[in-house]
């Protein structure tokens, strides 16, 4: 192919005739309209809404996992931050620095209970604007295994939480490895 040239009208007659060659065989359209051809009926749509209907609403509701969830041990330490909280904040929520303003205590609860317990009180807590709130899990764990059940479960559900934007375990005082303290989000952009 020649090297293009506008003042060159051979060159404009070979772009052309080459043009003219690519499109050789095709057929312009009748119309300039799109039409779209009729969806498959799904048959299986009795199905898929029983299902829909029959999950479980809790599930969708609070959005908390119930798949695999990493073990803990009773004595393990919980620790989370959001990546852009100050560490200093951080370093006071972990010390107990804060006053807490609410608990709950979430002991013989069995996880399915418990998941909607502290959702419930995350929401709460949050709407009544609190920031440092405490949730006692317990230190019980599941025979033979070494697991802490219901604390292998809160680690990873306050984590899931928009709203919880850091937690710790707590000090001694305040139930230590058996509680956590968690700190919420007080305004939508602002830690």
């Amino acid at each position: 192919m020649s090297k293009y040239d506008p003042h060159n009208d051979d060159a404009d007659l070979d772009e052309l005739e080459l043009f003219r060659s690519a499109m050789k065989g095709v057929k312009p359209l009748k119309s300039n309209q799109v039409v779209l051809k009729p969806k498959k009926k799904d048959i299986n749509i009795a199905l898929k809404r029983e299902a829909a209907s029959t999950e479980d609403e809790r599930f969708v509701v609070d959005n908390l996992s119930e798949g695999y969830v990493p073990d803990m041990k009773p004595s393990d330490v919980m620790s989370f931050m959001v990546p852009d909280l100050p560490i200093r904040t951080f370093q006071s929520l972990k010390k107990g620095e804060y006053t807490w303003q609410e608990g709950i205590d979430l002991h013989g609860q069995s996880v399915e209970e418990a998941r909607g317990e502290l959702f419930s009180f995350i929401q709460d807590c949050r709407a009544r604007r609190f920031r440092c709130v405490i949730v006692v899990h317990g230190k019980s764990w599941t025979q033979g295994s070494g697991r802490a059940e219901l604390k292998s479960y809160v680690n990873v559900w306050l984590r899931q939480m928009p709203e919880v934007i850091a937690f710790h375990s707590c000090r001694p005082a305040d139930g230590g490895t058996g509680a956590v303290y968690v700190m919420l989000k007080t305004k939508d952009t602002m830690y």
